[in-house]
């Protein structure tokens, strides 16, 4: 038996972590901030990758869980940038919410639907500070961010039927700490995040349910077949990445040629027309004619009046 670890931010070895129904109740009721007892049964709708379309190598895992008071939970992770991540997430969980109502059903059928994005960038930019003197000290909880329909002056609920979690694990603090805010969301954030051994076994020892995740990390990288299918996974990610970049790299490389050439050419028709003015001052002086002057230079009309 060899010391390897998934990394579980890969999702392939995140889904399979939550097929340990123990590690499943303690994700959900942290991020959800009920107690582990409240939840009675949670059952895992689907465990495979939705593709958008067959071409898309990246393909988006998701873990669609159901808990026994009938809450509807979408569970991602993502690893390569998407600006537009708010957009998506509000279109799936729609998806999610009308999904549940049939054909003469009444609207009472409808069940709390949740979105739980695990990004490994950066999606909200922390607002600048006017008064550069005194730097704005960030939040030890801004790494998760938690939404609702809200009235906006009275700030007041419209509806709990959709709910939205963020987790950005870039802007986890770098240390454990005991006084960080949601405590328990962070734990999780850091097990999700870590790739050494030892940070494994630190977080773990913090929060049972998260020793149970661990467990099944370790259980599930020694199964051959499974690494052979986490391997493909990330594979996958980085040849999307590297091909991302390629292209953008290929934009911006054929930006700048498109600019120098454009550059050239504005230059020689400058040039040009800076020689045909010499020339057209020296006719000038000599006294012949504008239209001689003008066919000689190229010029027009305006730039020989305008050097008269």
């Amino acid at each position: 038996m060899d010391n390897f670890l998934m990394k579980p931010k890969i999702d392939f070895a995140f889904k399979e972590i939550m097929m340990n129904e123990k590690a499943r109740i303690g994700f959900l009721s942290a991020i959800l901030n009920i107690d582990p007892e409240d939840i009675k049964e949670t059952q895992i709708l689907n465990t495979y990758l939705r593709k958008e379309h067959e071409e898309d190598k990246q393909g988006i895992l998701d873990v669609r869980i159901l808990m026994n008071n009938d809450t509807e939970i979408d569970t991602e992770i993502h690893l390569s940038e998407l600006k537009v991540w708010a957009d998506r997430s509000l279109f799936y969980i729609s998806k999610m919410y009308t999904e549940q109502i049939r054909q003469g059903q009444k609207y009472d059928v409808f069940k709390k639907c949740v979105s739980i994005s695990i990004l490994d960038f950066i999606l909200f930019e922390e607002p600048k500070n006017n008064t550069p003197e005194e730097p704005k000290q960030p939040s030890q909880s801004n790494f998760y961010s938690c939404f609702h329909i809200w009235e906006d002056t009275r700030h007041f609920l419209f509806t709990d039927k959709m709910e939205f979690h963020v987790i950005e694990l870039p802007k986890l603090p770098p240390e454990l700490k005991d006084d960080i805010e949601n405590e328990k969301v962070f734990l999780w954030a850091k097990f999700i995040s870590s790739e050494k051994k030892e940070d494994f076994d630190m977080v773990a020892q913090k929060d049972p349910y998260i020793d149970s995740a661990y467990q099944q990390l370790q259980i599930i990288s020694q199964d051959k077949q499974k690494r052979l299918e986490y391997e493909a996974r990330q594979k996958a990610i980085l040849d999307y990445n590297q091909y991302m970049y390629e292209a953008e790299q290929r934009g911006r490389e054929q930006g700048e040629k498109v600019g120098r050439e454009q550059g050239e050419k504005v230059g020689r028709e400058q040039g040009e027309k800076e020689k045909g003015i010499q020339i057209a001052r020296n006719l000038l002086s000599l006294g012949l004619d504008v239209n001689t002057i003008m066919t000689a230079t190229g010029l027009s009309l305006q730039d020989i009046e305008a050097l008269q």
